[in-house]
């Protein structure tokens, strides 16, 4: 049962970093985005106006943050040294981690942007107005391909949120309202979930649970990201689920298209040609397989049924420390990586071992949606399921 990730994944990665740093110019790498610094050093924390800016050489790990995250980061035994400002804009947090770079000896960096991002109307400076700064996004690309310590925790993520979904069917009726099932069916998750773990459970929320599982319903459905409608639920109704937990940041995804009594035939001939589709795309999956392939798989399966026109987004993408992150199942997927605005080769244009995705190809009418989603690991010699709820459709019909 893997609960958190092990010290060495940090040392691992930190690793990498020193040695792609050594073949440049540069003096330090430097990160402001929040998964990033999340990624290397262990220290999470909610980006808002007040930037957090990583620098790594090949000696040290400092980091600048706003006064009120020092505590928080002070016992990180990654990061060396923590330096602080007091708060946005009055103490100059672009100044102090310019000064931290110069205390360094720093005088060029290779960054993931050239200073922080303009989160919750912040404003500042340029990192490139005290040091000189290249591009790079090396933390982006390293998450793609998972280690199995980080397989083992989207896997016991999947073991919850399979959980969090059977109290969602437990708990639907004719008569109740979708918000208040879903808050009832996350809490019992996250109890059994905490209770369970204990101590073991690393804490990666604030005031919410572990376990998030709900679902939107009616005519919602039709739009791929409605929302919760203001309604309860009535015989016929269709459901799109979702269902997810924490496990020291990592996330699995599930989703099923349910029915509140016997679905109507439309609904059950949508919902067979999705399923089809989604079973065409896991099937697809494997190490050297091109993205772009299984995209055009369930394209030229929906225009052979005369569907293609109710499909509104691709089958999938990886997923992780984000909820989306690429590399992205899309039939485009080859030509960006061939594109002169991207750093990528042939090669990021295929699957790998360590890549989990997202299976979810979709269907959408004017009346109701229908899609399913689950969570596969990419492995050298195929493909794993990370989700289990039954996908059939006897096992998604509520009565």
């Amino acid at each position: 049962m893997a609960t958190r990730l092990p010290p060495s994944e940090f040392s691992a990665r930190l690793d990498a970093i020193r040695g792609r740093l050594a073949d440049t110019d540069a003096d330090a790498a430097v990160w402001f985005g929040a998964t990033s610094i999340e990624y290397l050093t262990g220290f999470h924390h909610i980006q808002t106006e007040r930037p957090v800016v990583l620098a790594v050489t090949d000696d040290r790990v400092e980091i600048t943050v706003p006064r009120l995250e020092v505590e928080r980061v002070q016992d990180n035994p990654r990061i060396d040294e923590v330096r602080h400002y007091f708060d946005y804009p009055g103490g100059n947090p672009i100044k102090t981690a310019a000064s931290m770079l110069s205390e360094l000896g720093v005088d060029s960096v290779v960054a993931d942007s050239d200073g922080a991002p303009g989160t919750m109307g912040y404003e500042g400076p340029a990192l490139s107005e005290f040091v000189e700064v290249e591009k790079q996004a090396w933390v982006t690309r390293m998450r793609w391909e998972k280690t199995d310590a980080e397989v083992d925790l989207i896997r016991e993520s999947a073991k919850w949120a399979n959980l969090g979904h059977r109290y969602l069917t437990d708990y639907t009726e004719v008569g109740a309202h979708p918000s208040t099932v879903s808050q009832r069916a996350s809490m019992e998750a996250s109890r059994a979930m905490l209770d369970t773990l204990g101590d073991r459970y690393s804490v990666r929320v604030r005031g919410g649970g572990p376990v998030h599982a709900g679902y939107i319903s009616g005519r919602e459905t039709a739009l791929p990201h409605g929302h919760t409608p203001n309604e309860r639920l009535s015989e016929g109704d269709v459901l799109i689920t979702g269902a997810s937990a924490n496990v020291d940041g990592y996330h699995s995804e599930l989703e099923r298209t349910m029915f509140v009594g016997e679905p109507t035939s439309e609904d059950v001939h949508y919902f067979e040609l999705m399923l089809e589709a989604q079973t065409i795309a896991i099937d697809a999956l494997g190490p050297g397989v091109e993205l772009a392939y299984v995209d055009e798989q369930v394209n030229d399966y929906f225009e052979e049924q005369g569907v293609l026109d109710l499909a509104q987004h691709h089958v999938g993408h990886n997923i992780g420390l984000g909820g989306h992150e690429p590399p992205y199942i899309d039939t485009g997927w080859d030509e960006h990586c061939a594109s002169e605005h991207t750093e990528m080769t042939e090669t990021d244009a295929t699957m790998a071992p360590g890549h989990v995705y997202t299976i979810e190809p979709g269907l959408y009418t004017e009346r109701a949606g229908y899609r399913h989603s689950d969570t596969v690991a990419v492995t050298e010699s195929g493909t794993e399921m990370l989700t289990f709820f039954p996908r059939d459709l006897e096992s998604n019909i509520i009565r």
